[in-house]
């Protein structure tokens, strides 16, 4: 069984919900992107998602799209996150990482040599957000010759059969995005949340995630009373760029932010 499947065991086992917070590597400079992964582990953080900048992401708002600008200008690349990752696993060998990015760096390594790598630092998940399943086999396969979890988005408009064949090839977790758009989208409506989240169980026995539209820990909850998992990343983001001059307060902010979460999460019956 893969560190994720028993963070999330054992979180089940414990009446838990999982918060993975997201945080594009390198962003606003590669000095503070390890100092926050611990500091969100401290403050109630169960798995981590970690940013993989890129060019062109095409999924993501404009905060993320800007995260991943600054990263790439700090000269961020798949590499230096690897490196981040193993520096990560230096004091922590526990908390499962999911790596967040787009498919063109993966095919210029190779993606067995990028399982490799990944798996050799300390990764424990990849989330490819423009990896179709139905085109996956070949990557997934390498994952799984490396005990690497593939995650997939499922989205608002995804059909039951399409559902079923994202479920299919996913393990870990499978990932809802809450509303239709991009990251930092704001229009949750959690009547509609739960009854895709209903739909999605009949397809698979994974733990669910929702991402996109959290921004609180009141919203953080609404969605927590639903899923097995919240996900969160540009409330956060924007912590960090608005403090981008002063590391000791953004990570201060992202601190307060992840632990009002784990407490609103923690008071659900």
């Amino acid at each position: 069984m893969s560190k994720i499947s028993n963070c999330f065991k054992a979180l089940q086992a414990s009446h838990k919900k999982a918060l993975i917070p997201f945080i594009t590597a390198g962003d606003t400079s590669t000095e503070i992107t390890l100092p926050l992964m611990h500091a969100m582990v401290e403050s109630g953080a169960n798995i981590l998602e970690l940013g993989v900048p890129f060019s062109d992401p095409m999924a993501d708002g404009p905060i993320i799209q800007k995260a991943s600008e600054r990263a790439l200008a700090n000269g961020m690349n798949l590499e230096k996150v690897f490196q981040m990752v193993s520096d990560f696993r230096q004091k922590d060998s526990q908390t499962p990482i999911v790596l967040m990015g787009y498919l063109n760096p993966i095919e210029k390594m190779g993606y067995k040599t990028f399982a490799k790598k990944a798996a050799d630092c300390g990764v424990d998940g990849v989330l490819t957000v423009d990896l179709p399943p139905e085109e996956s086999a070949g990557f997934c396969q390498e994952l799984s010759n490396n005990q690497l979890d593939p995650i997939f988005l499922i989205a608002p408009t995804s059909k039951p059969e399409r559902i079923k064949t994202i479920c299919e090839v996913a393990s870990g977790f499978v990932y809802y995005v809450s509303v239709k758009g991009v990251t930092g989208a704001s229009n949750l409506n959690t009547d509609s949340v739960a009854e895709k989240l209903t739909t999605i169980r009949q397809s698979t026995q994974l733990p669910v995630g929702v991402g996109f539209g959290i921004s609180d820990a009141k919203s953080a909850k609404q969605v927590g009373a639903l899923s097995d998992a919240v996900i969160v990343g540009s409330a956060l983001i924007k912590i960090i760029v608005e403090n981008e001059n002063n590391q000791n307060e953004a990570i201060s902010q992202v601190k307060m932010l992840i632990n009002s979460m784990r407490c609103a999460l923690d008071e659900l019956p």
